[in-house]
């Protein structure tokens, strides 16, 4: 579909003059690399925690991004998941709290920090979250409580210990599988099987059913996250092996050099732009940046397939006339498919919310990028080879 009609643009002229922009492009963001300290790398590089809370009402974010700060120079990345009503939500923080050897700590730090801000009158009380307490905790309470007066039964320590590990594990069953990690009070363990009314009321005494649950809690180690860095590197620098060969089986050699020039091209101002903005590179941002490669290069094949198709026909004709026919010819085409994608993805970083913003970013960015080198780095860089193989030739034959 031809929606420019016919087109006669003479873009290898104008290419000292895109180059130039390409120039000015990436001179920007390597001085905003080198002025504003780099790259800013998420908590899947840098290490950080993720955790998974559940409300028992709709949670105040701001409060909760307040809550967990931990003096950390990046807020907290928030997002929500599941269905709304549910009140589930995943934070993302910078701040390592808790390693392998003191997960329990850090859960801990973590309860009363989110305590502080969601559930301060029991910040100094000695009563016990239910909603967060541990099969082993609570194994301990009911057996010492003994609410079921096992002890006056003849039964066996062995057959008391099983008994009260059996109901520990009920009660947190019920919280975990029916109450999908929050009960919004003791009462409700009436709905669960095998749990007596004695046991219950003993729990009242000691314990109460926060308004919040820690259903996951993971932290990332800058060991971790430096491998993660390096297995990302290596995955783009995979995939420009792989284009190269292939461009160079199905084109020559020298388009699947142009078209890996162009997709670094793409990639060096797309994360020059990350620099200057400061916007966080997560493994969201390494999956945009993957698939801007593969778009960037479709985008070239379309012109280079042209080219090789106009060659057949046109051989007479000089080589840059060629390549300025071909990239008329596909300029609808690139025009369509770059619109309607580039319309998508601005809509996504518009309205998609802070934790798709890295990755709508580099999309938006990338698809303007990547449709403008594969005129003014690819096609050139073709050109002046063809001529410079002709000189030579010419030179030669004299």
């Amino acid at each position: 579909m031809e929606i420019l009609g016919r087109v006669s643009i003479d873009w290898l002229g104008k290419k000292f003059w895109l180059l130039a922009f390409s120039a000015l492009l990436l001179t920007g963001g390597i001085a905003g690399y080198l002025t504003l300290g780099g790259l800013a790398y998420g908590i899947d590089f840098t290490g950080g925690t993720i955790v998974k809370v559940k409300f028992a009402q709709a949670p105040n974010l701001d409060l909760l991004r307040e809550a967990l700060k931990s003096g950390s120079t990046t807020p907290p990345l928030i997002q929500r998941y599941d269905h709304p009503a549910k009140n589930t939500v995943q934070v993302r923080m910078q701040t390592v709290i808790g390693t392998e050897q003191g997960m329990e700590t850090g859960r801990h730090k973590l309860l009363v920090m989110l305590r502080e801000a969601f559930d301060p009158e029991h910040v100094e009380s000695s009563r016990v979250d239910f909603n967060n307490a541990g099969l082993d905790a609570l194994r301990k309470y009911l057996l010492g409580a003994d609410p079921d007066n096992l002890g006056a039964q003849n039964k066996t320590t062995r057959e008391i210990e099983d008994y009260y590990q059996n109901l520990a594990q009920w009660m947190l069953d019920f919280r975990n599988k029916d109450c999908e990690g929050l009960v919004a009070s003791l009462d409700d363990l009436k709905k669960a099987p095998g749990i007596s009314g004695a046991a219950i009321a003993s729990l009242k005494k000691d314990y109460y059913a926060g308004p919040f649950a820690i259903k996951g809690h993971d932290s990332v180690g800058a060991v971790v996250g430096l491998d993660l860095r390096r297995r990302a590197t290596l995955a783009v620098g995979l995939s420009f092996l792989g284009m190269l060969v292939y461009l160079g089986f199905r084109f020559k050699p020298i388009f699947g050099i142009a078209a890996v020039v162009a997709v670094i091209h793409d990639l060096l101002i797309t994360l020059g732009l990350f620099s200057i903005t400061q916007k966080e590179i997560s493994l969201t941002v390494i999956a945009a940046l993957l698939t801007l490669v593969g778009y960037s290069v479709n985008d070239t094949i379309v012109v280079f397939d042209r080219i090789r198709e106009n060659l057949r026909i046109m051989r007479k004709e000089p080589f840059s006339q060629v390549v300025n026919l071909s990239i008329n010819q596909t300029l609808s085409r690139t025009i369509m498919t770059s619109g309607m994608t580039f319309i998508s993805v601005l809509a996504l970083f518009l309205f998609g919310g802070e934790v798709l913003n890295g990755f709508s970013f580099a999309l938006t960015v990338g698809i303007i990028v990547s449709t403008y080198s594969s005129i003014a780095i690819a096609s050139p860089m073709v050109d002046w080879w063809y001529r410079a193989m002709d000189q030579r030739s010419r030179r030669r034959t004299a």
